[in-house]
């Protein structure tokens, strides 16, 4: 069972780094090179995607970590 959440978390951390970097490395500042209006909304609302998964997964971990934080 460990070998298993250890092979999902390592996935799950792996996955994240390569949609990060695609992100900031590819897309998002191909986006920003094109300069149009269009191409800077799109580079703005995935970089707030971005962000709003990451919270959302930051969150998650706390609470996988201490279901009982918070609770009283």
């Amino acid at each position: 069972m460990f070998a298993m959440k250890l092979t999902l978390i390592l996935l799950g951390a792996l996955l994240y780094l390569v949609g990060t970097l695609g992100w900031f490395g590819w897309l998002g500042l191909d986006l920003l090179c094109t300069g149009t209006t269009e191409a800077l909304l799109y580079a703005f609302g995935g970089t707030c995607a971005w962000m709003l998964f990451t919270f959302g997964m930051i969150v998650h971990i706390i609470k996988t970590a201490r279901p009982t934080a918070g609770g009283r």
